[in-house]
């Protein structure tokens, strides 16, 4: 039983239906019903309501989730995002918001879901979801950038205290992804063949490179895996001064 938050759109609805195609029963959660559920062969993602943000909302979830389906195995927390903004102006509210969702919703998350999973036999995994922006410098989203930084942090920390209860905490570290919603973030069609072109692996990431990471984690190919970053970027993103340090066509000399 795999409980993916923000499930149902982008990232998250990659590690659904990947999750579905592998045979587990998957619930997806998000603030309101979305226009359509993860699918694959015929087996649909069940959704429940919440907001990830509030303690008693994670806690009413999880026991929904057991009481339904007996046990929880594995907890994605992909839910995240946030807008970009210059931080000297930014809207102290909006911080908070971006805090919250990024990285105190994964705390209380997994709270609730240990609870379940340290009385279980078999224990659990715990996956969250990070991005290059923890790892890297993220002007004008920095609000984001320490909140994914933070929960790297909260990985390594849980992996260390629950893993004496068989209960695996590992990130996936994410770099950049092609998905529908972003293709106006990333300047359109062009925008994405040029970003592709900087990449070492020359594409950009799509979410079944996230699913297939988070499905391995949750596997038992992953039992000695905790307190981990695994690097999903596709190499990494190239230093610009690279570029800027070799002179343009004009600049060479005859």
């Amino acid at each position: 039983v795999v409980l993916v938050t923000g499930g149902a759109g982008g990232i998250g609805a990659g590690i659904s239906a990947r999750f579905l195609e592998a045979g587990a029963t998957v619930v997806i959660c998000s603030r309101r019903p979305p226009a359509a559920l993860p699918a694959h062969g015929g087996r649909v993602a069940e959704h429940h309501a919440c907001d990830v943000r509030k303690a008693d909302a994670c806690r009413a979830l999880i026991d929904a989730v057991v009481a339904r389906h007996g046990r929880l195995d594995v907890l994605v927390n992909n839910a995240g995002g946030g807008s970009e903004m210059p931080s000297a102006d930014a809207d102290p509210a909006v911080v908070e918001k971006i805090i919250q969702l990024n990285l105190t919703a994964a705390f209380f998350m997994g709270q609730a879901a240990f609870r379940v999973m340290r009385a279980q036999p078999s224990g659990g995994s715990i996956i969250n979801i990070s991005s290059v922006s923890a790892t890297r410098a993220s002007p004008w989203s920095a609000a984001y950038g320490a909140a994914k930084a933070g929960l790297v942090n909260l990985t390594e920390s849980l992996a260390m205290e629950w893993g004496p209860e068989r209960v695996r905490v590992n990130a996936l570290i994410v770099g950049l992804v092609a998905t529908p919603a972003s293709t106006d973030h990333y300047g359109g069609e062009a925008g994405l063949a040029r970003i592709a072109q900087m990449l070492p692996l020359r594409r950009m990431g799509a979410p079944a490179d996230v699913a297939d990471a988070c499905v391995y984690l949750a596997s038992p190919l992953a039992a000695y895996v905790s307190g981990a970053q695994l690097a999903v970027h596709g190499g990494g993103e190239k230093p610009v001064f690279l570029d800027l340090a070799r002179p343009t066509p004009s600049e060479k000399k005859p």
